[in-house]
């Protein structure tokens, strides 16, 4: 897979993830929180069965032998969903989305700089330090627009 393909991918899954959220946020707000993320899953649940069952080649590891403390990220996903389903009705998509993409990026580069989780260790540098600053006024700013447009409405 090249560099391009992957990147392009990371760009489309991104895009799922906001529509996503949108549609889950409305749902979450019409039939409850916890009765729209139980569709996500139970749907991803019967799609992800079919392409493991077709298309899954053999590991020597399966999910009964992994490390135990690799099975954890299920919880992670969610708990993402059971927030992003809450949140996005209260705050809107591009602040839920900015608030997901800056949390995911400060706690990456945590992960990076003290290599945690059998990852490569890539220090903090000026450059990473100034990221989240813009992480942080990405936030600030989305966050003021949605005040002043909800003020004006």
């Amino acid at each position: 897979m090249t560099v391009f393909f992957a990147v392009f991918m990371l760009i489309l899954g991104g895009i799922a993830l906001s529509v996503q959220s949108s549609i889950n946020g409305r749902l979450g707000n019409t039939v409850g929180v916890i009765a729209s993320a139980w569709l996500t899953f139970v749907i991803g649940f019967a799609i992800s069965f079919l392409l493991f069952f077709f298309f899954e080649p053999s590991h020597d590891t399966t999910l009964f032998s992994a490390p135990k403390w690799q099975l954890s990220g299920a919880l992670f996903g969610v708990m993402y969903m059971l927030i992003v389903v809450f949140a996005v009705p209260k705050i809107g998509i591009a602040a839920a989305t900015v608030c997901t993409i800056s949390g995911q990026l400060i706690m990456s580069l945590i992960i990076d700089h003290f290599g945690w989780l059998e990852n490569s260790v890539i220090p903090l540098d000026g450059n990473r330090y100034i990221a989240i600053l813009l992480l942080i006024g990405a936030i600030t700013m989305i966050y003021l627009s949605n005040k002043r447009s909800l003020k004006a409405a």
